[in-house]
This record gives C-alpha cells, sequence and structure tokens, in this order.
C-alpha cells in the first residue's frame, strides 16, 4: 500500500512542479517581448541540465491527455454559421492539404536527411498539422477581418484530426502501432487505406456530433454550472475515448462535439454558466499547451541540436514549400472552382493566402505526436530534435513577423480610435443592460418601488453621458461611423440568411428559392467592402 501512495505523491509532486514553472514562465514572458510557447521551451531545456526531472509517459496517454482539451476549446467557440459558410476552403486545406503536406514533406526530408521513406513520412504526417494559436490571438488584438480568422482556425481544428489519422496510417504502414486505431488502419492496398480513411474521419464526426448534441439537450434541462462544466468535461475526454474504442478518429470525435455542443449549448444555459465554463475551458487549453511545449523543452536531447542542424534545416524548407504548394495551389484551384461552378462561397483572396501561408505554425499537436512515438522506433530522436526546430523556427521567425505582414498587406482594420470606439460602446451596452435587468425586476416585483426610482435616474444620466461621447467621438472621426454602418450592413445580412435557413427549415419556401435567395445575399456580402468605399465618398448632407 505504501509503494502505491508514494509513487502517487511523486506524481502529484511533479505536476505540481510543472504548474508553477509554467506559472513562472508566465509572469516572466509578460515583461519580455518572447512568444510564451517559446519561453516555455526554453524552460525545459534549462531544466534538463539539471536532471530533476524524470517524465516518462505512455503514448496513448500523451495523445488522450493533451489532445481532447486543446481541440475541444477551439472546436467549442467556433461559430456554426461561419464555419459552414467557409467550409470549402477550409477542409480544402485540411483534407487534401494535410496529405499534400505529408508526401511532399516526406519526400523532402527523405531526400535530404538520412532516413527511410517511412520515417519520412511519419514526420511529414505529423508536421502537418498547424498550431495558429498565437497568429489568432494576434489576429483579435489587431482585429484583422473576422474571416481570415475563421479560416485559420476552422483549417486547424480539421487538419488537426486528419493529421492524427494519417499519422496513424502511416505508422500502421511502418509496423509501428501507438494509437488505438494505429492497427486497424494498416491495409494492403491503396483504395483500402483511402476507405478506411474515410470511415474513420467521418465516423468520429459522427459519434462526436451526437454525443455533442446528447450533452446539449442534457445541459438545456439543467440550472447548475458546476454540474454543467463536469459534463462537458466529460464530452471532451469522453468523445475522444468512445470514438477510439469503436475504431474511430477520436480527435474528429472532439471536433464535432465541441462544434455541436458550442453552438447549441450555450443556448439552454444561464449568464453564469457561460462565463464560468469559457473560462473553465480557456484555463485547461492554457494549461494543456503550456505542458506540451515544457515537455518538449524537458524531452529534447540539446546536444543533438547542433548536431543536426542540417537536418533541421531541411525540415523547415520541407515544411515551409509544402505550405507554399497547399495555400498557394489549392487556393487558386478553390478560386478558379468558386468563379465557374458558382460555390457557395467567396473567393481566398491574394492577401488571404500570404497570411495563411505564412500563419501555418506548427505547435501542441505536432509536438504531441512526435512526443508519443515510442521509445524503440529509429530515429525517435531525430525527430523529435526535427519537429522541435521546425516548431520554434515557425514560432520566432513567422510568429513574430505575422504582425508586420499583416500591417504592409493592410488587413488590419483596428486603430486607436477603433479601440476607443470599442470601449465607448461597450460602456453603453452595459448600462442600457444594467438598466433593462433592474426595470424587468421593477416590472416583475422583484425590486421594490423605491430601490428602482432611486437606481432609474442614476443609470439614465449614465446611458445619456455615453451616448454623447459616442457621438462626439463619430463626429471627430467620420471614417468610425461608415465602419459601424458596414458592420450593421454585413450583421443584417447575416441575419437575412439566417432567416432564410429557418424558413427553408420549417418548409416555407423550397430548396430552389433558398439556394437563390442567398446567392443573393452572399453576393451582397462580397460587396460590402465596395459599398463602403462609397460610403466615404458620400456628400455630408446625406
Amino acid at each position: 500500500m505504501g509503494e502505491p501512495l508514494e509513487q502517487f505523491l511523486n506524481a502529484e509532486t511533479l505536476i505540481i512542479e510543472l504548474l508553477l514553472i509554467v506559472a513562472l514562465v508566465a509572469i516572466v514572458v509578460r515583461r519580455l517581448r518572447v512568444p510564451y510557447t517559446v519561453a516555455l521551451v526554453i524552460a525545459g531545456l534549462l531544466i534538463t541540465f539539471q536532471h530533476t526531472f524524470q517524465i516518462k509517459l505512455t503514448p496513448e496517454l500523451i495523445l488522450a491527455l493533451f489532445v481532447p482539451p486543446l481541440v475541444f476549446e477551439a472546436a467549442f467557440h467556433i461559430e456554426f454559421e461561419q464555419l459552414r459558410d467557409n467550409i470549402v476552403p477550409i477542409l480544402v486545406l485540411a483534407v487534401p492539404g494535410v496529405l499534400v503536406t505529408t508526401v511532399v514533406v516526406g519526400l523532402i526530408v527523405a531526400w535530404g536527411v538520412n532516413v527511410s521513406l517511412a520515417t519520412a513520412f511519419i514526420f511529414g504526417a505529423l508536421m502537418s498539422a498547424t498550431d495558429p494559436v498565437a497568429v489568432v490571438a494576434l489576429f483579435r488584438a489587431l482585429g484583422a477581418p473576422r474571416r481570415l480568422t475563421v479560416i485559420v482556425e476552422g483549417e486547424s481544428l480539421f487538419n488537426d484530426g486528419t493529421a492524427i489519422v494519417v499519422f496513424n496510417l502511416m505508422l500502421a504502414s511502418a509496423g509501428i502501432t501507438v494509437a488505438s486505431n494505429g492497427s486497424y488502419l494498416a491495409s494492403p492496398d491503396l483504395g483500402s487505406a483511402i476507405v478506411k480513411f474515410l470511415v474513420v474521419s467521418l465516423g468520429g464526426l459522427g459519434v462526436g456530433g451526437l454525443l455533442g448534441w446528447l450533452t446539449a439537450q442534457l445541459i438545456a434541462r439543467l440550472d447548475d454550472y458546476l454540474i454543467e462544466t463536469t459534463l462537458t468535461t466529460v464530452l471532451a475526454f469522453g468523445a475522444y475515448l468512445v470514438a477510439e474504442r469503436l475504431h474511430f478518429s477520436g480527435v474528429l470525435a472532439v471536433v464535432g462535439a465541441g462544434v455541436v455542443n458550442g453552438n447549441i449549448g450555450p443556448r439552454g444555459m444561464s449568464p453564469t454558466t457561460r462565463i464560468v465554463l469559457y473560462n473553465f475551458w480557456e484555463y485547461l487549453a492554457f494549461v494543456a499547451n503550456s505542458l506540451v511545449f515544457l515537455l518538449i523543452g524537458l524531452d529534447i536531447n540539446v546536444a543533438q541540436i547542433g548536431t543536426n542542424l542540417g537536418s533541421i534545416v531541411v525540415a523547415v524548407l520541407a515544411v515551409l514549400g509544402s505550405r507554399a504548394l497547399v495555400v498557394y495551389g489549392f487556393g487558386g484551384l478553390y478560386n478558379l472552382l468558386n468563379r465557374s461552378t458558382r460555390l457557395r462561397g467567396r473567393s481566398v483572396t491574394a492577401a488571404y493566402r500570404h497570411v495563411l501561408f505564412w500563419g501555418g505554425l506548427r505547435g501542441a499537436v505536432g509536438l504531441a505526436l512526435v512526443l508519443s512515438l515510442p521509445e524503440s522506433m529509429a530515429d525517435r530522436e531525430l525527430l523529435i530534435v526535427m519537429a522541435f526546430g521546425v516548431v520554434l523556427f515557425t514560432l520566432l521567425g513567422q510568429g513574430t513577423t505575422m504582425q508586420f505582414l499583416l500591417r504592409r498587406l493592410k488587413l488590419v482594420k483596428r486603430s486607436l480610435e477603433d479601440l476607443e470606439y470599442e470601449r465607448q460602446h461597450g460602456r453603453l451596452m452595459a448600462a442600457r443592460a444594467a438598466r433593462d435587468r433592474l426595470k424587468k425586476m421593477y416590472y416583475d416585483s422583484t425590486l421594490s418601488a423605491a430601490t428602482w426610482e432611486r437606481l432609474s435616474p442614476i443609470l439614465e444620466r449614465r446611458i445619456d453621458t455615453l451616448l454623447r461621447s459616442q457621438k462626439e467621438l463619430l463626429d471627430k472621426y467620420p471614417t468610425l461611423q461608415v465602419e459601424e454602418l458596414d458592420d450593421a450592413r454585413r450583421e443584417g445580412l447575416r441575419a437575412q440568411r439566417a432567416s432564410l435557413a429557418a424558413l427553408l427549415r420549417d418548409g416555407l419556401i423550397s430548396e430552389n428559392v433558398y439556394d437563390e435567395l442567398v446567392a443573393e445575399v452572399d453576393a451582397a456580402l462580397d460587396s460590402a467592402a465596395m459599398l463602403m468605399d462609397e460610403e466615404l465618398q458620400l456628400p455630408e448632407d446625406t
């Protein structure tokens, strides 16, 4: 009894030490202009010199422990309508793009590094998963176009699952089994392998979507934020485990569960539950992401970095070359098909493609996959060093220069006056919400007349002050008013699209009429930028 208890206490101590390191690095990085994930890897490298940490994690545990929270948190915040509107370019990048990346990176690495073709394809598969955490955070801070953010996030979500399926396929082809579904992916011929790939992928999405819907229905019947948060935790990890037991893709199951539950579940949640839930998953994803980067620093053999510098350079060039081929090749093909077949969607502009190319960072999922390789595998240490080099380059080289690229391409919309308008608008909306809430409580007889009569004038004065301040800001910066009109126009068009979908669902309009009317709305959305330019030239008396 004493030995298991001692092992448990040692594991608990290790986890606490790792979390303490994560917190300390985060505190230090706030004062330095260094990417947080890079700082964690460097911290892990420094710690290895002391030889104080001995970490042995099984491959299955790495995938089942770290991947679900990273994927679920991102999927939970994806809006279904925006995902649907951009699903074609997302899937083009996430499915054929992953396959092309695997093959291209594999061939270049096999040619330039002294490894077998099977090993090179394994490396290509694990490097095909993008991790845009740092890029998306920058997008939001600078006010990059929402559609660009959705495409980047959506590609990452779906290519995580696709990459892991292809990763297991490459392992099975090489006679190596890591994840639980690796063995049954082995196939003697290409046709059977493609069929199994589709079954594993679509099966995972189906299982996850069903579990996400069932959990959302259960959440709608509850009003306890602790239970509801617990249910989403069970959903994220449970979807992965159930899908794996059924021989489907666990990661794509988590994607399906997150997207479905994130779009249905919050409707039945109280405001308190939503706040707690979002904060909980943000924290869990932060911890998982942090530990993955810290573990790669602890697991890397520092002496091999200099020795294998040439291999790292080949790997970086291979990843960049494959990314350019995927983004510019498939992006151009999508635009061509979009124009010739009138696909329901908008073209991916050249500026967007430049950002998608340079924003294809590698990170947590790729590192988790390379760490999951069995220690008995030949060239495992070399693959870890190469993966570490690629991730470090993308974070330092691409992540830190993305801001300059966005500004150069004029994709940054958020100026100082934009931020000030957001503050004013946020304060105004909050004050109105407070007034409306107290007013409802007064009319429902849950707030006394004396209290309402005392607070109401204070809130009205606050709202009037904010309205005047907002008007002064709009008068001072006329472009803000134009941007507000453009945002309102876009929001109105999105509302029209949602209304048409509801009419189709209720059987009030036919499929043909729906397609025709949606095409009109999409055309209006596509011309929104042009309309905004016209507004800027309107006379003042209009």
